[in-house]
């Protein structure tokens, strides 16, 4: 997979944050600030944890992958929100690559 997708989203939530509140969910949380959008992506985090301890019991893997798409999402709109471009986020990852874990966070 690449990077395409996220990309492509980006854009499409950097257009519907200037739509209508009436018209478009994503210019409606804008709208409503940047403490919704947190609440939504508190909301979606924990949700994507609920899913993930049920997996592991389960064996079915599909809520989380549904979960963590509506978290990926909701901190898609927090990154427009704050004027962040999905590259910086992509460019901070590939950084890290090549860095132990233990490394990274000492660099801290």
């Amino acid at each position: 997979m690449s990077d395409a997708i996220l990309k492509q989203l980006a854009q499409v939530l950097e257009q519907r944050k200037q739509s209508s509140a009436d018209e478009s969910y994503v210019a409606s949380l804008h709208q409503k600030g940047l403490n919704k959008i947190l609440e939504k992506v508190g909301e979606e985090s924990v949700e994507t944890i609920l899913a993930a301890r049920d997996a592991e019991q389960s064996g079915d893997n599909s809520k989380v992958v549904y979960e963590t798409a509506d978290l990926w999402f909701h901190s898609l709109v927090m990154l427009s929100h704050l004027d962040i471009d999905v590259d910086d986020i992509l460019n901070e990852l590939e950084r890290r690559f090549g860095l132990s874990g233990l490394e990274e966070k000492a660099n801290r």
